[in-house]
């Protein structure tokens, strides 16, 4: 799974693709166009042009308006304050408005994309606080208290005004928290909690911010390093200083007080219930995720029944390699002897870690046989970070939007008998390459694209990538052995299985143990992780959905495309054409591809 960290203001760059005249002719190549079809096809052309600058003009002056008001790089955290919220919510709807009234028909294709891209983020905003996003800034692996913890990772001292901005974050943080605990208490008493049951343990994530001693303080961290060149020893030491008096006396009290109001109001008054359909208006806000993670228009019926056709299929594709293992007894059988054998589990982190590089390493030399284009920067391993590990799913990327920073797969190695060995080759390829990190490096980068679309995430575009890469791992050499195979399979089930949870919790009325009951029984994930796995899709709803549908889109346009091109499909051009136009929509998606497919096949000779 895909996390970015946004690091600095995205400077706008306008991007300006019209169709081309020689293109618009293009079908009148044999013989001579008239006056009017030439005129026509330049009223065309010129009609575009306009419109697109119109568009252009109206993205430019909404995305520097949203930047004036972003918190991204700003001195103070945001104000979380009802005032304020509301503000922005204003704000909001009216450059909503202002991108509706947009004829899109009008526009080239890019512009076309462009404008939904722009469209969608805002209207996420939107419909958040519709639907009280504010009531609930956590779920079961953190919060907005944890968040907190990139600012700290994240800094980096260039100026005496990066210092000064720092501080000040630091010194907003007893208000930024007062304020998130405000929307709590409000949610308790409207019944817009978490549920109580997958939130059990979450003070943990916020007892790791209570340092006793503010040196220890991940806070503090930024100021343990060489002094910036452009201060005396003298001033940083008085900086430093500065640092240890705020984190002491007005960071780690407020974390305190987080904590009491957590430990002593919210987690024991939070509702029983664990489906999004129990909410107010909570039926119309599960239809709303739906639609923002996966792109389509599905209702959750449809994607249940999708859910169990899959894991249909791959149970069955399951029996062969245990087959293969030479194993004798029933599938439950399998998958405890997998979960319960010290063969598979790693004996320290230094060897999880090493593992996690290993296969990295392997998949690095493998791109250039499937890839054209590769991205510049680079990615490093780290373990996930401690203060939030033990409730944090197996691994993560998180990606960096800076150039003098570097994307990083992160690896969960809280509780090594529980992340086993033979799942780490798809877990791999899923979080770093080629996954994640080459298609979110690969968008940042693209050029001629404006920054509100090199930046914005489609979770059923990169999360259907990062799982398709986990299949195309098997052509690229993976999965020799039939445990790591069946590691394979059990990831894909495990996506599979989201389908069917997901909306069975939030939409159809399954209890927390029945979910975790079919998880378990059709994947050989550690109960550990079935556990945290259902905590998090109870208390993040309509996420986990994305995973699988955008990777059987994917996988479906490759069929189509080998089918239609036979000997000349190139796995290579075929992945440049689906990563591109950067993270899209799925129906836009299928528009290129399918649209990819048509101009290959119509440009083959006509022997052919």
């Amino acid at each position: 799974m895909a996390k970015t960290t946004i690091s600095r203001l995205p400077v706008f760059k306008s991007t300006f693709i019209a169709a081309s005249l020689t293109l618009l002719l293009a079908g009148c190549a044999n013989t001579a166009p008239s006056s009017e079809a030439t005129a026509a096809a330049e009223q065309n052309l010129s009609a575009t042009q306009s419109a697109d600058a119109s568009y252009t003009e109206l993205a430019k002056r909404i995305y520097q308006a949203m930047q004036e008001h972003s918190s991204w790089g700003s001195a103070e955290l945001p104000d979380m304050s009802a005032q304020a919220l509301a503000e922005k919510y204003e704000r909001q709807q009216a450059w909503l408005n202002e991108l509706m009234a947009v004829n899109v028909a009008a526009l080239s294709t890019q512009n076309q994309i462009n404008h939904r891209m722009l469209t969608y983020g805002l209207k996420n905003q939107v419909d958040g606080y519709q639907y009280k996003d504010h009531y609930m800034p956590l779920n079961a692996e953190g919060g907005f208290h944890s968040s907190l913890g990139f600012m700290a990772r994240n800094a980096s001292f260039r100026s005496q005004q990066d210092v000064d901005n720092y501080l000040k974050r630091l010194r907003s943080i007893p208000r930024y928290m007062a304020q998130q605990t405000a929307w709590l208490e409000k949610a308790l008493a409207e019944g817009y909690t978490q549920p109580k049951a997958s939130m059990v343990g979450f003070e943990e994530s916020i007892t790791a911010f209570i340092a006793q001693n503010p040196q220890e303080s991940l806070f503090f961290g930024p100021f343990k390093v060489a002094k910036p060149v452009f201060v005396t020893t003298e001033q940083w030491e008085d900086i430093r200083q500065q640092a240890l008096q705020i984190i002491d006396q007005e960071v780690v009290p407020a974390y305190q007080n987080y904590f009491d109001f957590m430990v002593m109001n919210y987690l024991p008054n939070s509702r029983e219930s664990v489906g999004a359909s129990e909410l107010p208006n909570g039926r119309e806000f599960y239809q709303n995720r739906i639609k923002h993670y996966t792109t389509l228009d599905l209702t959750p019926e449809e994607i249940h029944q999708k859910g169990l056709a899959e894991v249909k299929r791959i149970r069955n594709e399951m029996a062969v390699v245990i087959e293969k293992t030479g194993f004798k007894g029933s599938f439950e059988e399998f998958t405890n002897f997998l979960r319960t054998d010290p063969q598979f589990y790693p004996k320290t982190a230094e060897e999880l870690l090493k593992e996690a590089a290993y296969i990295s390493k392997q998949a690095d030399g493998q791109l250039p046989k499937f890839f054209k284009l590769l991205p510049r920067q680079p990615y490093g391993i780290a373990p996930v970070p401690a203060e939030i590990a033990p409730k944090y799913t197996t691994g993560r990327y998180s990606g960096s939007n800076s150039s003098d920073r570097a994307g990083f797969y992160w690896v969960n190695t809280y509780a090594l008998d529980r992340r086993p060995l033979y799942q780490m080759e798809a877990l791999t390829l899923h979080e770093a390459v080629p996954g994640h990190h080459l298609q979110g490096a690969l968008a940042r980068e693209l050029e001629n694209m404006p920054d509100y679309r090199r930046y914005t995430y489609i979770s059923a575009f990169g999360e259907g990538w990062g799982l398709y890469a986990e299949w195309l791992g098997k052509e690229m050499g993976f999965y020799q052995d039939p445990y790591s195979d069946f590691g394979r399979l059990s990831y894909e089930m495990w996506r599979a299985a989201r389908l069917v949870v997901d909306t069975g919790m939030h939409a159809m009325g399954w209890s927390r143990e029945q979910a975790m009951d079919f998880m378990a029984s059709n994947t050989a994930l550690s109960l550990h992780n079935v556990k945290t796995e259902i905590d998090r899709y109870i208390t993040w709803p309509g996420q986990a959905l994305s995973y699988k549908l955008g990777e059987m889109l994917i996988r479906q346009l490759r069929t189509e495309a080998e089918e239609a091109l036979g000997a000349d499909f190139d796995i290579r051009e075929f992945h440049y054409q689906v990563l591109k136009n950067g993270s899209i929509p799925l129906d836009i998606l299928e528009r290129e591809i399918r649209q990819w497919i048509d101009e290959s096949v119509a440009q083959r000779p006509a022997s052919e």
